[in-house]
């Protein structure tokens, strides 16, 4: 249980991560985030969603434990959104960068937004909880829930 004075009380069990711009570049995801990401498969239940539009998602991906969705509707924003609420939202925490993460990230108990190479799309800002610089200062967060505490408490 991770309890944000002010804010709220949350037990975390999944987390899910929008893949390129937020947890890959480029279609590839990099050492250390492949580092920092087996840590927190050990911790949560993973799940990654996108469009896979390099097409390398589940060869980037096959050494996790973790889920990966590609999405198959015209509707991206709309698919996210019902995917996260299909793992019952009040346990998840999204993490994006685009505008199709939107409603993911409004529907999500903690939000992050990722301001990397790609950049962050206002809306998205605008939508989460938490703006990190970086996926790897995202996944910090993850790894060590206090420092949500302390972001997040009022």
């Amino acid at each position: 249980m991770i309890k944000i004075p002010n804010f709220k009380n949350v037990e975390i069990k999944n987390i899910l991560f929008d893949y390129n711009g937020t947890l890959a570049k480029n279609g590839k995801v990099g050492k250390k985030r492949r580092s920092l990401l087996q840590k927190i498969c050990k911790q949560y239940n993973v799940y990654v969603i996108t469009a896979d539009t390099f097409g390398s998602v589940h060869e980037e991906l096959k050494d996790f434990d973790l889920e990966v969705v590609v999405l198959t509707s015209d509707n991206h924003t709309k698919e996210k959104e019902i995917f996260l609420k299909s793992l019952d939202r009040e346990r998840t925490i999204a993490l994006g960068n685009g505008n199709n993460d939107v409603d993911m990230l409004k529907s999500a108990v903690i939000s992050i937004a990722i301001l990397g190479d790609e950049g962050c799309a206002k809306e998205t800002l605008l939508a989460s909880d938490i703006v990190c610089k970086s996926i790897i200062d995202a996944m910090g967060l993850l790894l060590y829930p206090k420092r949500l505490t302390a972001t997040l408490r009022r």
